[in-house]
């Protein structure tokens, strides 16, 4: 890179994370910590959640997908509308009322503490799943900037930066630097756009031209197939996962509580929600123009490139000096929205047994201490994504199986009121087995001897929800009295 691209970038993450440090003044105590006194604008709060869409995963693993297949997992997307309106409608009410601060307090007063701890462990594991994901796809763009420096390497100095301001500042340096990060995640793609348009032969009309002919702008099968990644089985993950999200996430629920009033976190919902679905089209449309770019000049493509790192690899060729420092700090932004304090939030007022008889001091170093430990585990998960194909297909994988039992309780609590704390155990264990048996059977590595789902490994939160509270549902009935 040249000098300015340095210090666009260089400036950029030091500026943000001193922003987001300026907070540590405001965190007295553990309620400031985890949710900034309540007393934010939903506009800020709003872009906020729109940051926390807009991960790395979008940024990277989107164009990736688009440049080696076509526009099938960009009908995710399309389920967001829906479930905004139902966060606006029922979920943002459901968790405004009273003072819990956790996502799964509910649980415990209706199925047990054992519930609160499961859907407390799952969020967790997806946010370090999650995390990881973003730290390998960040990581993976900036190593052909940084020299020889090892990947592991990278994704540990990139771990301990995004972990920084979370620690330090709370969740209100989490809404706050996300309002910042939103603004240079929209900058940065449309800047690519340009550029990429500008390379291929025939600008924008020959890129549609070429990829409509060539079937990249297909939203998948429209035939009733649920054994493949068809239009209808994308868009049923889609509505499993952003019903999961908007519900029973912590990261979703954290930020409505942080709203100074009722209209102000509806507003976020609607803003945040809405916002993805033109920019999720801007990355997919990204990674079809890279298509036809490379098409136009192939031998600037070293052969055998992983679709994931074609869109970096654009990056560091082919934009122009200080805009490319520009991108890569909106790479880096896209990375930044971490969901730590989240994961502390949990730990701390869900797991951690000293909660109730420790002062506010203790409270807050053990909120401090558990985003280093997350941020750490979430550097391993990182290391270990090196060696996949696509990291987009991995973390699907993961969300799937681990949100199962978050959202089939959910639905269970709110939709059967008649479900016993009896059927919520059995029917979440078998709902946990279903999901991996729908995930998992697909894979190279499944036993030969065992049955195989006859369903996209796409399906595995839906169906595992969907079995959670069928089997509810059926326990929870009362054996009739014999004639």
């Amino acid at each position: 890179m040249g000098a300015l691209d340095w210090v666009v970038l260089a400036g950029y993450l030091i500026a943000t994370t001193f922003y987001g440090c300026l907070f540590l003044r405001k965190n007295k105590d553990s309620a400031a910590f985890m949710a900034a006194g309540r007393s934010l604008p939903g506009w800020a709060v709003g872009l906020s959640l729109f940051g926390s869409y807009v991960s790395s995963i979008s940024f990277l693993a989107n164009p990736g997908k688009s440049y080696d297949s076509n526009w099938n997992p960009f009908v995710f997307a399309l389920s967001l509308p829906l479930a905004c309106w139902l966060a606006a409608k029922f979920f943002v009410p459901l968790y405004r009322v009273g003072e819990q601060i956790s996502a799964y307090e509910r649980f415990e007063k209706r199925f047990g503490r054992w519930a609160r701890v499961y859907a407390t462990l799952c969020f967790l594991l997806v946010q370090v799943a999650r995390l990881g994901t973003i730290l390998y796809l960040l990581s993976l763009a900036l190593q052909p900037l940084v020299g020889s420096l090892p990947l592991p390497v990278l994704i540990l100095l990139l771990g301990l930066l995004v972990t920084i301001y979370p620690m330090l500042g709370g969740t209100e340096a989490v809404i706050w630097t996300g309002v910042v990060q939103a603004v240079v995640m929209i900058i940065g793609p449309l800047v690519c756009v340009g550029v990429i348009l500008a390379g291929v032969p025939g600008g924008f009309g020959a890129v549609v031209s070429q990829a409509s002919t060539a079937g990249k702008f297909s939203l998948g099968s429209l035939a009733p197939d649920f054994a493949s990644s068809s239009f209808w089985v994308v868009l049923l993950y889609g509505m499993a996962i952003n019903l999961q999200n908007f519900g029973v996430d912590q990261a979703y629920v954290q930020r409505y509580l942080t709203a100074k009033a009722d209209r102000d976190a509806t507003r976020s919902v609607w803003l945040g929600g809405l916002l993805y679905v033109p920019i999720a089209a801007l990355f997919f449309f990204i990674g079809t123009a890279l298509w036809a770019f490379y098409q136009a000049h192939a031998s600037a493509l070293p052969p055998g490139t992983k679709p994931d790192a074609v869109f970096p690899w654009f990056i560091q060729t082919q934009l122009p000096v200080g805009l490319k420092g520009l991108v890569l700090a909106a790479v880096c932004a896209a990375a930044m929205d971490s969901n730590l304090n989240c994961s502390a939030t949990l730990f701390v007022h869900d797991l951690w047994a000293k909660r109730e008889s420790a002062t506010e001091a203790q409270k807050l170093t053990m909120l401090r201490l558990a985003v280093v430990g997350f941020g750490l585990l979430s550097i391993l998960a990182a290391i270990a994504m090196i060696s996949v194909k696509t990291a987009l297909d991995v973390w699907w994988d993961l969300a799937g199986v681990l949100s199962g039992g978050m959202l089939g309780l959910f639905l269970l609590d709110r939709l059967v009121p008649k479900a016993s704390k009896a059927a919520a155990l059995p029917a979440t264990i078998v709902g946990a087995l279903v999901s991996i048996w729908v995930s998992f059977s697909q894979k190279p590595y499944w036993p030969a001897s065992l049955p195989k789902a006859p369903l996209h490994s796409l399906l595995t939160l839906t169906v595992g929800t969907l079995t959670i509270v069928v089997l509810g549902v059926l326990l929870s009935q009362k054996k009739q009295p014999e004639g």
